[in-house]
């Protein structure tokens, strides 16, 4: 695969990585970013964990995973960066998609999911 094709690759899964995040983030309640770190709303247990510690261990966790997925995705050989990616794309889908559903329907995640998958092809 060439370097291009390497890069494209990354894409699905650090698009859904990223908006996973973004999406936890903004709905986290007012509570939580006023210090109440208790109150923290993530079924991740490490994200659930770096929340709890302080407001910026979201930022953190999710910057470090972004890193993780490009490095990974970019360098192990392409057979296991597919099925790693893949992986990652199919689980932020599956986390963004809960936080769709709870708050704007079930159709919403539906139509991400569908983004995610025409991406991925």
């Amino acid at each position: 695969m060439t370097k291009q094709g390497k890069l494209l690759a990354l894409i699905p899964a650090l698009w859904a990585s990223l908006f996973d995040s973004a999406i936890t983030i903004v709905h986290q309640p007012k509570e939580y970013w006023d210090g109440n770190l208790d109150i923290a709303n993530e079924a991740n247990t490490i994200g659930n964990f770096t929340m709890k510690q302080h407001v910026s261990g979201i930022f953190i966790i999710c910057g470090l995973w972004l890193i993780i997925i490009a490095i990974l995705g970019y360098y192990i050989p392409e057979k296991y960066s597919r099925i790693f990616l893949l992986f990652v794309l199919i689980a932020h889908s599956f986390g963004g998609a809960s936080w769709l559903s709870q708050r704007y329907g079930f159709w919403m995640a539906i139509v991400f999911i569908a983004f995610n998958a025409i991406l991925f092809t």
